[in-house]
């Protein structure tokens, strides 16, 4: 690269002979080789997964702007992610932020070796462990709108005034069935993590594009110790089989982005829970 540069950060690491041999097969943003950066701290040897990318694109003033470009976005989303995933299949893996940035690699390694000793102990906590999403989704069967109900169970003619306030009332009665329903399966979920998991992180239920027709009311990451991960699958799976009315699904494994900082040590009501209180499926106001 012979634009001025910045020194991109994806991940803290140790180093191991498996990434060694990786490494050169691996490319960043850009399609950038990958490089580390080993922190001069004392203690665990830690390395930054680093590569250089556009200072043109990737300042505070160009980043500003690249945040409202949804294709830009998208690619260095997907490329942070592979490299991410790429390095937990070779070392343990602390994933960083995307759009991590230092002026050098002299910045870089000073960050490094600063947060050496909070970087170790958060890395000691991940080694061995691989985060898995559960999610609880109500399917648009479940949740039929009052047109569409008016016509389902309605052998007696009858006004459409009245058709309709018939179709309402099933439709509440169907979703608080529902609800309800959801809100066990959270529950014996909560129960087989009680057991298989170390920690637990409560994400926002997902909206929008991402879930289509339908309503996404639990959506929380789990770490897993690696000998319990094929159980801890096979337990959620088991749940879902029990209720056929719900979508629950299991995604992983994955880096361990949502357990990358510990925490809050202040309890806060709003924030991410972990193993605490008890287990709730989100729901939307009917």
């Amino acid at each position: 690269m012979t634009a001025p540069a910045l020194t991109y950060v994806y991940a803290v690491t140790q180093p191991t002979s498996a990434l060694d041999a990786a490494l050169p097969t691996l490319h960043g943003i850009g399609q950038e080789l990958l490089r580390l950066l080993p922190s001069d701290g004392e203690g665990m040897p830690l390395v930054f997964v680093v590569s250089d990318v556009p200072e043109a694109d990737f300042n505070e003033t160009a980043l500003k702007n690249h945040f409202e470009d949804l294709e830009w976005l998208e690619y260095v989303a997907r490329t942070h992610h592979g490299v991410v995933q790429a390095v937990a299949t070779c070392a343990p893996v602390l994933p960083l932020r995307m759009a991590t940035v230092y002026q050098d690699d002299h910045r870089a390694r000073q960050a490094l070796t600063v947060q050496h000793r909070a970087f170790s102990a958060r890395l000691d906590l991940l080694r061995a462990h691989t985060e898995y999403g559960v999610k609880i989704y109500l399917t648009p069967s479940t949740t039929l709108e009052p047109d569409q109900e008016a016509t389902v169970g309605s052998s007696q003619p009858t006004s459409p005034g009245k058709a309709y306030l018939r179709a309402r009332r099933a439709q509440q009665h169907t979703r608080e069935s529902v609800y309800q329903q959801a809100q066990v399966a959270a529950q014996a979920i909560e129960a087989i993590a009680a057991h298989l998991t170390t920690q637990r992180v409560r994400h926002a239920p997902q909206r929008g594009a991402l879930t289509a027709t339908q309503e996404n009311v639990l959506n929380d990451a789990y770490l897993v110790p690696d000998e319990q991960a094929e159980e801890f699958q096979a337990a959620i799976a088991e749940v879902a089989r029990r209720f056929p009315d719900l979508r629950i699904e299991v995604t992983g494994p994955w880096a361990p982005y949502s357990f990358a900082t510990p925490p809050p040590e202040t309890p806060d009501p709003a924030a991410p829970s972990h193993h605490s209180g008890a287990p709730t499926a989100h729901r939307e106001p009917p």
